[in-house]
């Protein structure tokens, strides 16, 4: 038996219902704490890896939109957005979904490798071969 058992929510002070009886918090405060101690983790992580603040990651998601730069499609609201960052000078750049801050990765930055990129998709090299 839990010490918080049949004991009213520590942070709201409501009841905490038969799942949630020998935790420390009801169902919607436990929610909202795990979603606070991310938040909080995830801020940690952006000054101790990029030296910004959750502020700045929040004005930067604000100045892009809400979505990432490069698709316009993913908006962070599922997984967050990444910092994408110059590894040369470690200066951030902007947030990206996973997939395109993988393909910026796997270019190696490399703007010769997008140009040959537009160039494959505008004129595909099986269009002057395979007739069909």
């Amino acid at each position: 038996m839990s010490r918080w058992s049949d004991k009213v929510c520590q942070r709201c002070g409501g009841g905490k219902g038969k799942k949630y009886r020998d935790l420390k918090y009801c169902g919607t405060c436990t929610y909202a704490v795990r979603k606070e101690r991310s938040r909080n983790a995830h801020a940690r992580a952006l000054e101790k890896r990029y030296g910004i603040t959750r502020a700045d990651y929040d004005a930067l998601y604000a100045a892009q939109g809400g979505v990432c730069y490069i698709c316009r499609r993913a908006t962070g609201k599922t997984r967050r957005l990444s910092v994408d960052h110059d590894h040369a000078t470690g200066k951030v750049r902007g947030l990206l979904c996973r997939p395109c801050n993988n393909i910026l990765g796997h270019a190696r930055d490399d703007i010769e490798f997008f140009e040959r990129a537009i160039e494959f998709l505008k004129n595909p090299p099986a269009n002057a071969i395979l007739v069909s």
